[in-house]
């Protein structure tokens, strides 16, 4: 196993890891899958989506989470999207995890795009389900 060093993390090449995410390809994904997505995993890849626009957070965590957009719109990964029930399982542990890794750059700013973001796609009926969820 390769191991890693401070050095290394802080010199990853965050434009490797922007390759396997597109943002058309975000937004693409969310529209033409919201009712498998669920908007508690649309509203979680959102606020991801954000924290990695900031300048305060770091290239690895930057690293993470294209890493973890990148999955979630891969056609193809661990257990295809198509399968009822069980489709975006493996998306939503990726981006829990993203989401768990990127918690301490998630500002009140961060979260409030990601709710406009919400409205502007699915309107002010899916925040008020989204809300009713917590």
């Amino acid at each position: 196993m390769e191991k890693f060093y401070d050095e290394d993390v802080n010199n990853i090449d965050i434009e490797k890891y922007k390759k396997i995410y597109d943002e058309g390809g975000l937004w693409e994904k969310v529209r033409h899958n919201f009712a498998s997505l669920g908007l508690r995993l649309i509203y979680q890849a959102l606020t991801i989506y954000y924290v990695a626009q900031s300048p305060n957070c770091p290239a690895k965590i930057k690293a993470g989470i294209y890493g973890a957009l990148g999955y979630l719109i891969a056609p193809l990964d661990l257990v295809p999207d198509i399968m009822p029930g069980i489709g975006y399982s493996d998306d939503a542990a990726v981006i829990a995890v993203a989401v768990m890794l990127a918690q301490m750059y998630v500002t009140d700013d961060i979260r409030e795009k990601a709710r406009a973001k919400m409205r502007n796609l699915f309107g002010e009926k899916a925040l008020i389900k989204l809300d009713s969820m917590n």
